[in-house]
């Protein structure tokens, strides 16, 4: 380490400290275990190893065995020789039209046809196969039925690493049950910048130290549970204010600030044990100033720093490689050759995994790709596989998944993390929780960010009937950035009838949607109702469910109640806080600039 760097840690005391873990080995494999993995190893052709960097893809609702849909699936699995699958939730179709934007297209899986679909492509696979998801909260996430815990920022304001070990524990148990074996998460980017529209409420929080404890437990818990952990995104995508399933984005610090405050968190967790990395498709100049080297393509960054310095030796996925920031620059077959040659164990999402498959072959025989490196990602990969026992049982018992996934247990879990992440950030008048009689006129608020996309969890659907079992009279609207200047100036007369008014914000930042704010009619319409019912002496509560940083925006508002979260079991959490049920001791793990600070939080 430079003196530059060492600096930089003594200014950071508590950060310095994570630079000190060391790799952890990873559980050594028994004699049964070791021999199966060499021998595999041995018998298999260029081909079939090539098949063994390829996770593909597939939905998890319903597909019959009869169908060009599993036959697509099952081609992978026998012909392409992949060596793992990624599970999604679903999809439905939706019209493209102009001025009804609000069709959903995205849908969740079903528990049962995961678990039977992976089971199906287990038995025509030659390999065992080492399957995937993106469970970041919780198996409910992608799957019905299954558990769903709050976003990871929600963890970070509960700041309790007994939480977020046990959620990560439910999280493997439920996957394994499914046939799933690598969760990617924890995300242990810092987020440290209010603008980033990809990760936000992914992250624990802005603090290095924090976000690596919390990680490094949530890897506990994984591992408890016999599932691999996985920390993304290296180097760290948490300073970013572009998507990069939209376009690439470059973080310009020095070496000495990336080693502060992106690097961290990673080092402790390899210490902890994670058994595997993905790469982000995000630049970093300081680690490779290549003209297009977003770490995912970039051997410096993966072999270089990730093996050499931080001495990583589990397995590295790529990120999807669908999206824009490789895949408008290169061909599928280019973007996977150039992946694996800069360190990458997994090709994961490809646009084609035939055209990947081929790019690699085509990279080994030009000499692009040693020989020696494709056996060495094999063998790692063979290895995690074994570790897991694939190697002796590849399926799981359908019979099992009802008895294991979305049970009362792992639920009280999820409501416990929702409950004591919610933070009262503001609270100017005392009016929380409401003092309000049963029979008070209250009109509700649920105010969009657009209306468009809410699928699989449509605003307010909780919250509205939570209210009204507390106070029966109350007066439901929504709002977005689709309501007219009329509806608003509507509501902003209203107002005035009733005995209290709350606020339901909901803004996202969703992946390739470049959108992360409220309307600024909405923003106004909220500020001039701060100012009325302030002259009206009538109580205004606002809960944010989503983006926290868009109360900086909102700066009028009297109470703010903030959930790092959507979906229904946010909503509940608000309400019963609101009604004075349940206490509220959440802290914020991030700063709102102009507004608070980390750590504040008013305890009621």
């Amino acid at each position: 380490m430079t003196t530059l760097r060492r600096t930089a840690c003594v200014a950071a005391v508590c950060v310095c400290a994570s630079l000190t873990f060391a790799a952890q080995t990873p559980d050594p494999l028994d004699r049964t275990a070791r021999r199966w993995v060499d021998s595999t190893l041995r018998g298999l052709t260029l081909h079939q190893k090539v098949g063994q960097l390829i996770t593909s893809t597939s939905e998890s609702t319903y597909i019959s065995s009869d169908s060009d849909r599993f036959d697509d699936l099952s081609s992978r699995v026998s012909t392409l020789g992949i060596g793992g699958l990624h599970i999604f939730g679903g999809s439905e179709p939706a019209p493209r039209v102009l001025l009804n934007p609000a069709y959903g297209t995205v849908t969740l899986g079903d528990p049962l046809e995961a678990a039977s679909l992976l089971n199906r492509l287990q038995r025509a696979s030659a390999l065992p196969l080492l399957n995937t998801a993106d469970f970041e909260a919780g198996v409910g996430f992608r799957i019905a039925g299954a558990t769903v815990f709050p976003r990871l920022m929600a963890f970070g304001a509960a700041g309790d690493e007994r939480l977020a070990r046990e959620a990560a524990r439910v999280t493997a148990v439920e996957s394994r049950a499914l046939g799933v074996h690598v969760n990617f998460a924890p995300v242990v980017d810092v987020n440290n910048n209010p603008r980033n529209p990809v990760i936000n409420v992914r992250a624990f929080g802005e603090d290095p130290a924090m976000v690596g404890r919390l990680g490094a437990a949530y890897i506990e818990g994984l591992q408890q549970g016999g599932m691999i952990a996985t920390i993304k995104h290296f180097p760290g995508h948490g300073d970013t204010d572009v998507d990069s399933h939209l376009g690439l984005p470059v973080i310009t610090h020095d070496r000495a600030r990336l080693d502060a405050v992106e690097l961290p968190p990673f080092r402790a967790g390899i210490a902890a044990g994670a058994g595997a990395v993905m790469s982000a498709h995000v630049q970093m100049p300081a680690i490779d100033a290549s003209a297009f080297a977003p770490a995912t393509l970039s051997r410096a960054a993966l072999t270089g720093l990730l093996r050499g310095e931080l001495g990583f030796n589990g397995l590295i996925y790529t990120d999807s490689m669908t999206m824009d920031a490789v895949s408008r620059r290169m061909s599928p077959g280019e973007a996977a050759a150039r992946a694996i040659a800069a360190g990458n164990d997994v090709v994961l999402h490809a646009p084609d995994d035939a055209a990947a498959i081929e790019g690699i072959e085509q990279a080994i025989a030009s000499g692009e790709i040693a020989m020696a490196q494709v056996d060495a990602s094999v063998r790692r990969i063979l290895e995690a596989k074994a570790r897991l026992g694939l190697h002796r049982e590849r399926v799981v018992n359908l019979e099992d998944v009802p008895a294991k996934v979305g049970t009362r247990a792992h639920r009280a879990v999820a409501e416990e993390v929702s409950r004591r992440a919610l933070t009262l950030v503001k609270d100017d008048r005392s009016q929380v929780p409401l003092k309000l009689p049963r029979d008070a006129r209250v009109l509700y608020l649920s105010v969009l960010d657009y209306p468009s996309g809410w699928r699989i969890a449509a605003p307010s659907r909780t919250f509205i009937p939570e209210l009204e079992k507390r106070w029966p009279n109350v007066t439901a609207i929504e709002l977005s950035d689709r309501s007219t200047q009329a509806e608003i100036d509507l509501v902003r007369t209203m107002a005035r009838q009733y005995d209290a008014v709350v606020a339901g914000i909901f803004v996202r930042t969703a992946s390739y949607s470049g959108r992360m704010d409220l309307a600024p009619a909405l923003a106004r319409l909220l500020n001039d109702l701060a100012r009325s019912t302030a002259q009206a002496q009538q109580p205004f509560v606002a809960a944010f469910f989503g983006n926290p940083y868009v109360t900086t925006f909102l700066p009028d508002l009297p109470a703010m109640l903030v959930t790092y979260d959507y979906y229904d079991l946010a909503e509940a959490s608000a309400v019963r806080a609101l009604a004075g049920e349940a206490p509220i001791t959440g802290r914020l793990p991030i700063a709102l600039p102009g507004l608070a600070k980390v750590g504040d939080g008013l305890q009621r």
